[in-house]
């Protein structure tokens, strides 16, 4: 009976012990990036805990011991993606400099993956935000904007990227997956231009001016010019 009862706790020490083994390699940025993978090359539907547990090659306990949730996983995700965005940006000389590094590379990243905007658009309070929202509002300070002006100051800034964000996150919603975006990008923005250019001239006359710059437009320059634009507004304040 004794001998019974040592094999028996013999057996649980080493389960408990390749529990423990597991648990180790199995670290929560070792899922993140399993989640990062499948979110960029199947989508953020693709994004199960089964999925994910048949790539890590392991049980769905295993990812709970991590992550609380899809949501939470999610945030991880995405602050993950913008951490490394956030890190590139303060090797910025001047603060205009950050902050057009910063939000370029915002841009860049939700484009790369466009889920990160679907994410950041969907919760504003997520560590991610939070991060960005830090490392903006430094460099107004940094710029000298007034103490009474810094809050409007950061806060149109963030809004010009969330804005974005969500802009992209629709995007990824419209076209195609596994196809080259950019062509379906413009084939929609030449069908919008098109009816833009038929609206009445006396109701619409801006429109249709716009209608010719649309189809070629660069998406980039114009996130470009929308940030200098803010951070001459901001170099004006007194």
């Amino acid at each position: 009976m004794e001998h019974r009862s040592n094999h028996v706790k013999l057996s649980v020490m080493a389960t408990k012990i390749r529990t423990e083994r597991r648990t180790d390699a199995l670290s929560k940025a070792r899922i993140v990036e399993a989640a990062i993978e499948i979110l960029d090359s199947e989508g953020e539907d693709a994004l199960t805990f089964r999925a994910l547990a048949a790539r890590l090659s392991t049980g769905s306990g295993a990812i709970y011991w991590h992550v609380a949730d899809k949501n939470d996983l999610l945030a991880a995700a995405t602050d993950h993606v913008i951490a490394g965005v956030t890190a590139d940006a303060v090797r910025g000389l001047r603060p205009q400099e950050v902050i057009r590094t910063l939000a370029l590379g915002v841009f860049d990243a939700i484009h790369a993956h466009p889920w990160v905007g679907g994410q950041l658009s969907r919760n504003p309070w997520q560590d991610a935000v939070l991060r960005m929202l830090e490392r903006i509002g430094s460099q107004v300070q940094a710029l000298g904007v007034p103490e009474r002006a810094q809050f409007n100051a950061t806060t149109a800034l963030m809004s010009f990227i969330l804005g974005l964000a969500g802009q992209y996150a629709a995007g990824a919603r419209v076209f195609p997956r596994h196809t080259d975006r950019s062509v379906f990008r413009k084939a929609f923005l030449e069908t919008v231009a098109a009816k833009w250019a038929q609206l009445d001239p006396t109701e619409h006359p801006f429109v249709r001016q716009l209608a010719t710059v649309l189809p070629e437009h660069d998406d980039r320059e114009q996130f470009v010019a929308g940030i200098d634009l803010i951070l001459a507004g901001m170099e004006s304040v007194q």
